[in-house]
């Protein structure tokens, strides 16, 4: 960040990580003393320059232009410095409090597991989040990492931060096209019938609750959908399940398990008095992000698992369950394994090459073999009706009979509902051949 008014004039080289911000982004993200009326006055009067040519707030800034700064006015300077919050020094506790969140950190990325019980921003009467705890995660860059989602304050697990503008980009276009993949683990009240399915019910905000409660809406909610999957039960207690979101909505996944009748452990707010166990389970909220997929800026796919909190591992371990039995394949694993290797990829690429060539060679040599009998003079005495008199058949499959019209054989068609993500069925007979 560029610190402090000057009354002099000021040139920025525009960095990577700025190539192709809007020039009032840019003085938001690098001079946020500066208000949007300045920049656009600077720009009306030609004072706010890039290389030497005036540009509106509005246009695109590419890495290495230089940008014109003009002093800023002592009157705009005091009022900016008044809007201005400076953020409270963290305390050594503090700093390795955030450190010690850190489960994952490269260049362009941090992953932290977040307890429970802390927001990841702050708000009303919220004065410990993880927002506040992000000038202990810059270490070698001068710079604080981006939030760029956030999980409900009781809920804990792998939250993902950007390191720089672009990755913060970048993971934020994963995010809103669904292309990141988010995997909690829950425990639930009871269990249900079905293993493996979608919960697709639409969600709004509920009246009266000042946008601090969602419920279902089939009229004017957003669509909601949730995919679960049991992992182990407890008889029919509790069930311990996978939940993935392919919606982001705010309490998507508490509100979707009460609405089944199956509310996560914990969650007074959705599931009332019935939303807890008696005995040794914990009545904190019982719902983890496990696992966080998501492609990162250099090409590679960022995969990383976080560890339960100590009340979800000793709750699971009371009921009896089996901690390494957690960690279900994703759909997209389960159809190219882990492991598969470029040398696996390339052997199969040259395979198919060579088989293709195989077919051409195959063509070419049935191609010049009728040629040739077509130009062959027929021999005298054979009769047409003898085995092998007679121009040759087209478009029949070898044994003269002709092909049944590209059908399928019976029982040969994939079953409904097979593909990947496919409800599982809850029983019945086998469906009858013929």
């Amino acid at each position: 960040m560029i610190k402090g008014p000057t009354q002099e004039v000021r040139q920025f080289r525009v960095k990577p990580d700025d190539d192709g911000i809007r020039v009032d982004r840019w003085f938001k993200r690098h001079m946020p003393e500066v208000s949007f009326a300045i920049v656009s006055r600077w720009a009306r009067t030609g004072q706010l320059r890039v290389d030497g040519a005036r540009v509106g707030p509005g246009d695109r800034l590419a890495e290495g232009q230089t940008i014109r700064v003009p002093p800023l006015e002592a009157a705009a300077a005091a009022t900016t410095a008044k809007k201005a919050r400076p953020r409270p020094v963290l305390t050594d506790d503090q700093l390795a409090f955030a450190e010690e969140l850190v489960i994952h950190r490269d260049a362009q990325a941090i992953v932290i597991n977040k307890p429970p019980g802390l927001a990841t921003q702050g708000g009303t009467k919220t004065h410990e989040h993880v927002d506040g705890l992000l000038d202990a995660l810059m270490f070698e860059r001068d710079d604080r990492p981006k939030l760029v989602h956030r999980l409900d304050k009781d809920t804990s697990g792998a939250l993902l931060l950007a390191r720089t503008s672009r990755s913060a980009t970048h993971f934020a276009k994963a995010f809103s096209s669904r292309t990141a993949r988010k995997v909690y683990w829950a425990l639930i009240i009871g269990v249900p019938s079905i293993n493996d399915g979608f919960i697709e019910l639409p969600l709004a905000k509920q009246p009266g609750t000042g946008g601090e409660k969602m419920h279902i809406d089939e009229k004017e909610g957003l669509p909601s959908r949730t995919r679960y999957r049991v992992i182990e039960r407890a008889g029919n207690r509790a069930a311990w399940v996978e939940l993935q979101p392919h919606t982001g909505r705010t309490h998507q996944l508490r509100v979707h398990m009460a609405a089944i009748g199956h509310p996560i452990v914990g969650d007074g707010k959705y599931g009332g008095k019935d939303a807890f166990l008696s005995g040794t389970i914990s009545r904190k909220m019982h719902l983890h992000a496990r696992r966080i997929r998501v492609d990162h800026p250099d090409g590679t796919p960022l995969d990383v698992y976080a560890e339960p909190p100590a009340h979800f591992r000793e709750s699971l371990t009371d009921l009896g369950f089996d901690l390494a039995l957690g960690d279900m394949p994703l759909d997209e694993e389960v159809m190219k394994p882990r492991g598969s290797d470029k040398a696996a990829e390339k052997r199969a690429s040259t395979a198919r090459a060579k088989d293709a060539r195989k077919a051409r060679k195959g063509e070419r040599r049935g191609r010049g073999s009728e040629e040739a009998d077509r130009g062959k003079p027929a021999e005298r005495g054979r009769s047409k009706d003898k085995p092998g008199g007679g121009k040759p058949s087209r478009g029949k499959p070898a044994g003269g009979k002709p092909a049944a019209g590209g059908k399928p054989a019976p029982g040969r068609r994939p079953a409904a509902g097979a593909g990947a993500g496919a409800k599982r069925p809850t029983g019945g007979s086998k469906p009858k051949r013929g």
